[in-house]
Parts: C-alpha cells; structure tokens; sequence
C-alpha cells in the first residue's frame, strides 16, 4: 500500500485507537507533523482529510479521515465526504494503493449499517486503483458483509 488512512478526530491528537497504534509505531515525527498542521490550519471539521508522511511506517504517507461522531447530525454525508476526501489526498500526490480502517464505528460510534454503506459507496467511487477496507471488528466485517450481499 502507497498509504493507510487513519481514523482521525479534528485536533490529529493520535492518543488512542488505531491513531494511537499508528501514531507509536511512526515514531514522534508523525504527532509533530499533525501539531504543525492544526496550528496552521486551526481543527479539521468532519468529513476533511490531511495527509502527513508516515514517519517510521512503510507507507509514503498517511491519510488522515476526520470522520463524524454520532449525533452531530449528517453522519452519513460528512462519512462519505471524509472518506472521498481522504481518497482524493492519495490522488493527489500519485498513490495508487490505499488502505483504509473503519472510520467513525468505533468510539465515534456511527451505526454499522451506515458506515457499511458509506465504505463500499466510496471504495467503489474513489479514483484509485486499489482499495483495501481493513476491518478487525467482527460486528463492522458483518455489517460490510450484510450491505454487500443486500445493498445497493
């Protein structure tokens, strides 16, 4: 994979989660870069994406999605957007190949059956040649699963 998209709050503050697990085997440089980031553009709103490089990773970056908490309103929309903007960083900067975890269901808690319709409505959309969904949760894997089968 050219990058892995990480499922980001808006202040790139890399504590816990898959953040948290990216962010330790990156090395500091990758918190750094996302400080710099919020301090020179203030907190990323939901549904943006930023990309960093990928410190000690062995990806040419990493992608940022800031996808939506449940409850804010419009869950479903500002998931799409994070998730096509995050897709549209790769784009830019030529990477073909981009791996991406499951964005807004774990303590974001967005249901499953939403974020399952958002990640294959944009995995299908993105303009890149290869998309990896990686999932490690077996509820979210059965809810992608559940929209394959019966979604559109």
């Amino acid at each position: 994979m050219d990058a892995i998209v990480n499922a980001a709050n808006g202040h790139l503050a890399h504590g816990g989660g898959i953040a948290g697990i990216l962010s330790r085997a990156a090395g500091p440089q990758l918190q750094e870069e996302s400080d710099r980031a919020v301090s020179e553009h203030g907190p990323f709103p939901s549904g943006s994406a930023v990309a960093t490089s990928a410190g000690k990773l062995p990806f040419k970056g990493i992608i940022h999605a800031v996808g939506p908490r449940y409850g804010e309103g419009d869950e479903e929309r500002k998931l799409f957007s994070a998730l096509r903007s995050a897709f549209a960083c790769a784009q830019e900067r030529g990477w073909s190949s981009v791996s991406f975890p499951a964005v807004s269901s774990g303590i974001f808690a967005v249901p499953l059956e939403i974020c399952a319709r958002v990640y294959l409505k944009a995995a299908r959309a993105a303009q890149i040649s290869n998309v990896r969904l990686c999932l490690r949760d077996q509820p979210v894997i059965d809810a992608v699963l559940r929209e394959m089968e019966h979604g559109s």
